[in-house]
């Protein structure tokens, strides 16, 4: 009985899946926000046909709205308006409300030192030795709650976070906008 041959893989085929796997490790590196969102099962969300913003939002200050406030409502209107929803002034079906918060953290990475160089000076050891590294990074949290007025309860919400360097702090537009529509992409969708 004749088995078939194996046929090698060619040079452009190697380099072809080689790039493939670059442009994957380039695209998870690329990555945008985290979100996440959490919906009240027992809201008819076919049912919700307008929205307003709460009147003060969370992420104003005392007596005035914030420039940040006004980036997040313009954002959250555009897609909100996207889903099939119309802006009202009074009596809305949903209210709209934001929360945001910036944190301090650090990553703590551990890497163990390789033992050739100190077997080759003489040091001998049954110990393995690391590499700590300490990075210490801003990450941004985000996130837009959807209520119920009638009901007075939070039917929807959605969670948005990101890394914050010193560039996306400069001008958070993008990322705002990136976040409202990548938070959105999770709202219960309309159909008409």
């Amino acid at each position: 009985m004749r088995h078939p041959a194996k046929r090698p893989l060619n040079r452009p085929s190697l380099n072809f899946v080689a790039a493939c796997l670059c442009l994957l490790v380039l695209a998870g590196c690329a990555s945008g926000p985290t979100i996440r969102s959490n919906a009240d099962e027992s809201a008819d969300f076919g049912s919700f046909r307008t929205f307003a913003f709460m009147q003060p939002l969370s992420t104003d200050r005392e007596g005035y709205q914030t420039i940040i406030s006004a980036h997040f409502m313009a954002a959250a209107e555009r897609e909100l308006i996207a889903l099939g929803l119309q802006r009202v002034d009074a009596n809305p079906d949903l209210l709209i409300n934001f929360s945001a918060n910036l944190d301090q953290r650090l990553r703590v990475r551990q890497t163990p030192n390789s033992g050739f160089g100190a077997h080759r000076r003489g040091f001998y050891s049954t110990w393995p030795s690391y590499r700590t590294e300490v990075r210490q990074y801003t990450q941004g949290t985000l996130v837009v709650d959807a209520v119920d007025p009638a009901r007075r309860q939070l039917v929807w919400e959605g969670v948005a976070q990101n890394r914050i360097t010193a560039s996306t702090a400069e001008d958070a537009r993008p990322l705002i906008d990136l976040a409202m529509r990548e938070i959105f992409a999770q709202f219960p969708g309309r159909t008409d």
